[in-house]
C-alpha cells in the first residue's frame, strides 16, 4: 500500500474509533431515579466504568422515560436501537421461553445461592442462550421477594386457592393455577392499579418493588423476609449483543469489573430492601409473616412436580438449564 493510501486508511480508522468512543450508551429502565436500588446500582456501574475508561459516555433513562412499555425493551436490545437496559429476563419469556429459569420456583432460594451460581456452567449456558437471542448479561443482580394479598395471608400451597394472582412467569402461573388460583399476566408497573380496581387479590414480586410501588397501600397481608424465599428473580443490567461486540477487550474488562463492584453494592441493598419491606408493610397496617421451612418445602415439592417438568418439556434448552442450575446449587 502506498504511504498516502495508508495514511488515508489510518485517518478513516481513527475517525471511526473516535466516533464509536463518543457514542452515547443509553440505559433504559422502569424504576424511580435515585430511590430504587436498580437505578442506584446502575449509576454505580456507570461510575465504575468511567473510572476505568472516561471516554465511554452513558445516559440513564429511569422511570420508563425512554421506553414506555418495560417488556418491549427486549425489541430495542435485539435490533440494536437500545444499547442497555435493566431488564428482568422473565419479561421476554414470550420470545425466549428458556428465560423462565431466572425465576424458576424452588431453585435459587436466597442471595447467597444466587451468587454461588455465577461463573458456573449454568451461568455460561444462560449467557449462550442470551447471545443466541441478541443480548448479553452484564450484571448478576437478583432480587428476593414474596407474597402480598388483600384479604388472606399466604402460608403453604393450599392457601392460594380462589385468589386472583400475579406471578410474573408462566411456570409460577402454571403452579398457582394447579393450586386453584387464577392468574393475570402484567408488568410490575401495572400491579398497583390492578389491586386498586379489584383485578388482583394478590401477587408475587420483589421486595424492592413492593416498597417503591407502594403496594402496601392496597394490601393487608405479606409473606416475606426470613430464610426461605420462593420468589428470587434475576433482574440484570443487560446489553445489546451488537453493542457488546463493538467494545474493545479493554472496554469489556472495564464493564466486567464495574459489574462485580455493582453486584456487591446491589446485594447489600437487597438485604436492606427485604428488611425495609417488612418494616414498611407493618407500619402501613399489613400483617407480615415469613414463610416457615415446612411451608417452603411444600412449595418446592409442588414446583418440582409441576413447574420443573413442564419447563423441561416445553423449552428446547430447558432441561439442560435446569440440570445445570441444580448442579450449581449443590
Amino acid at each position: 500500500m502506498k504511504i498516502g493510501a495508508w495514511l488515508a486508511a489510518a485517518a478513516t480508522l481513527a475517525l471511526a474509533a473516535t466516533t464509536a468512543g463518543a457514542q452515547e450508551i443509553k440505559i433504559s429502565h422502569q424504576w424511580r431515579q435515585n430511590t430504587d436500588g436498580r437505578d442506584q446500582a446502575t449509576r454505580l456501574f456507570v461510575r465504575e466504568v468511567n473510572a476505568r475508561d472516561p471516554s465511554i459516555k452513558f445516559r440513564i433513562y429511569p422511570n420508563r422515560s425512554l421506553v414506555s412499555n418495560p417488556t418491549s425493551q427486549i425489541d430495542g436490545l435485539q435490533d440494536g436501537t437500545l444499547e442497555m437496559a435493566v431488564y428482568p429476563l422473565v419479561y421476554a419469556t414470550g420470545k425466549v421461553p428458556e428465560f423462565s429459569i431466572t425465576i424458576m420456583p424452588g431453585t435459587v432460594g436466597n442471595l447467597e445461592q444466587a451468587m454461588k451460581v455465577k461463573n458456573t456452567p449454568f451461568y455460561d449456558k444462560l449467557q449462550e442462550v442470551c447471545a443466541q437471542n441478541g443480548i448479553r448479561i452484564i450484571t448478576w443482580w437478583w432480587t428476593p421477594g414474596g407474597f402480598a394479598t388483600k384479604d388472606r395471608e399466604i402460608k403453604g400451597p393450599d392457601t392460594v386457592k380462589g385468589l386472583r394472582m400475579r406471578a410474573a412467569d408462566p411456570y409460577f402461573e402454571l403452579m398457582l393455577k394447579d393450586l386453584g388460583a387464577s392468574v393475570q399476566s402484567m408488568p410490575s408497573t401495572e400491579i398497583y392499579p390492578a389491586l386498586q380496581s379489584g383485578v388482583l387479590d394478590g401477587l408475587l414480586t420483589s421486595s424492592e418493588s413492593f416498597v417503591s410501588m407502594k403496594i402496601f397501600e392496597q394490601t393487608k397481608h405479606a409473606t416475606a423476609g426470613g430464610d426461605h424465599t420462593l420468589f428470587m428473580l434475576l433482574q440484570p443490567l443487560v446489553m445489546s449483543k451488537q453493542h457488546w461486540d463493538k467494545l474493545t477487550p479493554a472496554q469489556k474488562k472495564a464493564f466486567d469489573e464495574a459489574a462485580t463492584k455493582s453486584e456487591v453494592f446491589f446485594n447489600g441493598l437487597q438485604k436492606e430492601a427485604s428488611e425495609k419491606m417488612v418494616e414498611t408493610f407493618k407500619k402501613n397496617g399489613n400483617a407480615v409473616r415469613s414463610m416457615t421451612k415446612s411451608e417452603y418445602d411444600a412449595w418446592v415439592d409442588v414446583a418440582r412436580t409441576k413447574a420443573w417438568p413442564a419447563f423441561a418439556q416445553n423449552t428446547k434448552q430447558g432441561k439442560e438449564l435446569l440440570d445445570l442450575l441444580q448442579a450449581a446449587l449443590k
